[in-house]
């Protein structure tokens, strides 16, 4: 397909392949579990079990993040439809079909959507699904990593853009990361695009450690169950019970921080490369930063974005961020 000029985009859909270079997994996988201080990247939670455990997850009582951030859009609906404007292209950041992406849709009437991805598949079907559900907008999905700046389709050219990066998963990012990323976000959306993004803030720890330690185990499930997952794309043979969940609020780095650790000695063999394990020894799976209000701000202006508004639940457990481009940078 061709690509169009703004004002003809209406119900278009598009697939732009940026061809992102995707790391060999068993290479990954054995160099972070053969370091000094063995890792495995959060991604390889989720397989077919991985995804359908965190979706339980988001529904836990002790889980307040999801939850909360939809509290916060739905209220929010008049003020993100001021925010992104009209003829507004937005980008989201990761590919989105859950409720979230569809409050800001419904509420903000976008000229176009480019939801951004690396897994091809998952990126294509929510698309589509988007596109079918939403009948006056142009759709066109991207498979790139959104971690690196990316190229948007010509498409969108002459539209204003607003990028939306929802759930927190600016945690997953270590603080010294942040402003990177956020200058990669300015590139994408140009002088003067917005940036709408949910922050997961500090808290007392009691409700942090109890969202990643919840009473049905669901949470100890997920963690273990990545085990499984490299065991079925890498050849390995973890054996599940012989590891622990662990979770645990970091204070003097403000992050959360879960691990799965060895109960015994072990070897464990991941393609033909044997790693070892001392007892209590432990395999970093993911951390999530939490941040204030201020903290946050200052990143983002390290970045050149200047805050505009902000919006939280009555409790200040989470908060929605609008950001604008003030760099003066060209875009992609």
């Amino acid at each position: 397909m061709s690509d169009r000029t703004p004002g003809s985009a209406r119900r278009d859909f598009q697939f732009f392949d940026r061809q992102p270079a995707i790391p060999d997994a068993t290479e990954e996988l054995v160099a972070g579990l053969s370091a000094p201080a063995k890792s495995v990247p959060p991604k390889y939670f989720y397989d077919e079990t991985g995804s359908r455990l965190f979706e339980a997850i988001t529904k836990l009582p002790e889980y307040y993040l999801t939850r909360t951030e939809t509290g916060i859009l739905e209220d929010s609906r008049a003020d993100l439809a001021r925010w992104v404007g009209p003829d507004a292209c937005l980008v989201e950041y990761g590919s989105g079909s859950s409720v979230k992406t569809r409050i800001l849709l419904e509420a903000c009437r976008p000229a176009a959507y480019v939801p951004v991805d690396i897994s091809r598949g998952h990126l294509l079907a929510s698309a589509r699904r988007i596109h079918e559900d939403f009948k006056d907008l142009a759709v066109y999905p991207t498979c790139a990593d959104y971690s690196q700046p990316f190229e948007l389709p010509s498409t969108t050219t002459g539209l204003r853009k607003v990028a939306f990066f929802p759930g927190s998963t600016i945690g997953n990012f270590e603080v010294g990361e942040v402003p990177d990323f956020l200058r990669g976000v300015g590139r994408v959306v140009g002088p003067e695009g917005r940036l709408i993004i949910g922050v997961d803030t500090k808290k007392p720890e009691w409700m942090l450690n109890a969202a990643y330690n919840d009473a049905e185990g669901v949470t100890r499930a997920f963690n273990l169950n990545m085990l499984r997952h490299i065991n079925a794309i890498a050849g390995a043979d973890f054996d599940l019970g012989k590891f622990e969940h662990h979770a645990q609020y970091n204070r003097d780095r403000g992050r959360i921080e879960m691990y799965l650790s060895s109960t015994v000695a072990q070897k464990v063999r991941v393609n033909g490369a044997l790693v070892e394990f001392r007892r209590g020894e432990r395999i970093h799976t993911e951390h999530s930063y939490k941040y204030d209000a201020e903290e946050f701000r200052a990143l983002a202006e390290e970045a050149g974005f200047r805050r505009l508004e902000a919006r939280s639940d009555e409790n200040g457990h989470f908060m929605v961020l609008l950001f604008e481009n003030a760099a003066g940078r060209a875009g992609c």
